[in-house]
Parts: C-alpha cells; sequence; structure tokens
C-alpha cells in the first residue's frame, strides 16, 4: 500500500512488538534516507487468537490494494507481500 504496511510478525515470550517495530522503523529510514520522517508515531496491532483464522487475515492483508482502488486483481499488485522468516541478531 501506498501509505501503510501490514506485518505479521510472532516472537519469544519476552519479545517486545514496540522496541522491534522502533527498530524497523529505524532500519527502514536510513535505507530509504531522503524526505524524513517516514512514519507517524505509533502503530497499530492486531493479536491474531486461537479461534481466529489466520489465512482469513492474509486474505484481508492481499485483498487491501483491491479494496483501495488500486488493483482489480490482489495478484496484480507488485508488492503483494510473502511470508518470510526473519533471525534476530
Amino acid at each position: 500500500m501506498p501509505d501503510h504496511i501490514h506485518l505479521f510478525v510472532r516472537g519469544s515470550d519476552d519479545f517486545l512488538l514496540t522496541q522491534w517495530t522502533r527498530g524497523l522503523k529505524r532500519n527502514l529510514s536510513e535505507a530509504i534516507l531522503p524526505n524524513r520522517p517516514h512514519w507517524q508515531k505509533g502503530f497499530f496491532d492486531h493479536l491474531i487468537r486461537h479461534s481466529e483464522s489466520y489465512s482469513a487475515k492474509w486474505e484481508y492483508v492481499l485483498q487491501n490494494p483491491v479494496r483501495a482502488g488500486l488493483v482489480t486483481n490482489p495478484d496484480d499488485w507488485p508488492w503483494q507481500g510473502e511470508i518470510r522468516a526473519l533471525e534476530s541478531s
């Protein structure tokens, strides 16, 4: 999306989403460089619970550019997401 991103993030029991998000924003801003700031303050999070469908949430994200009128088919969105495992250092 041109104005926001969706991330599916999982961490260990001591994982701090706020700290992780702050680091992600900082690293991406350093890579983007010009025209700072790139981010609004804070973020919105949603915990996927056992009764919710992970695939339904993924489908919601895939349909986002369709709902925004940017494409008619989610497969046409050039920045369609993918699931990747990231290891912290």
